[in-house]
């Protein structure tokens, strides 16, 4: 009998800690989305960056 109080408090720590990772992984998706539409929008600001980089400098031969 204890062995399976052991087994079930197991249990429920290892849905705990899935619980933990999976919200931990929404968050991360959540801000990577917010990241994404943030620069998205900010290419057609009009505060937006003068030049690129890229049309700075010339091509290399």
């Amino acid at each position: 009998m204890f062995e399976q109080e052991i087994h079930k408090v197991n249990q429920a720590e290892l849905i705990r800690r899935a619980d933990r990772a999976r919200l931990a992984q929404q968050a991360v998706d959540a801000r990577r989305a917010a990241r994404r539409v943030g620069r998205r929008s900010a290419k057609n600001a009009p505060e937006g960056p003068v030049s690129s980089l890229r049309s700075r400098f010339a091509r290399a031969a």
